[in-house]
């Protein structure tokens, strides 16, 4: 996974952080301001779109001192180091001018990697041809956990996942039936 790291000088602390129903943050507090992701996403899109290539996620984590900004990019053919020190040193200047944290900061752009995590309905189409694990929400009449499935994606129609199972045939999984899926790497 590539990865450029860019440290912003300034102190701050973060009080805490809002969650939104669908599982993504929707705001931290850094001292006592709040920081909105929606918003960084949205500056990160701008940048990203423009050098051609893809916003795959935004992250905002990090310790009470030094908030950390992940910014994930992708493109055919895979991202370079050059392409993650383009989109941070472009996007260190609008965060400069816009500063959202009101001390310092970290900015960390990088690929997604090889085994990335399928977050979006649009991955599932994108990624037809290759091998992934999807683990299943356990049903609500089941006594059971999760049920993890591995096989090759086979697309995306109606909001179904098509996963080839191989011998087991083709089998289709809701979205809301999927808790997490990611690609597997493949020899």
């Amino acid at each position: 996974m590539l990865q450029l790291l860019l440290a912003q000088a300034r102190d701050s602390t973060i009080a805490d952080c809002g969650v939104r129903r669908d599982g993504f943050e929707a705001a931290y507090r850094v001292n006592d301001m709040a920081v909105d992701l929606e918003h960084l996403r949205t500056l990160a899109e701008r940048v990203v779109t423009s050098e051609g290539l893809y916003l795959v996620d935004v992250e905002l984590k990090g310790g009470r001192s030094n908030p950390l900004l992940r910014i994930y990019i992708d493109k055919p053919g895979g991202v370079s180091h050059a392409d993650c020190q383009l989109v941070s040193e472009q996007l260190s200047a609008m965060l400069d001018v816009e500063d959202p944290f009101p001390g310092s900061y970290t900015l960390e752009v990088s690929s997604p990697g090889l085994d990335r995590e399928l977050r979006k309905p649009r991955d599932y189409e994108h990624f037809a041809g290759r091998r992934a694990r999807l683990i299943l929400r356990p049903a609500a009449e089941s006594a059971a956990g999760a049920v993890i499935v591995e096989g090759r994606l086979a697309g995306l129609e109606a909001g179904r996942v098509r996963l080839d199972l191989g011998e087991a045939g083709t089998k289709e999984y809701d979205l809301s039936e999927i808790s997490k899926a990611k690609l597997l790497v493949e020899p």
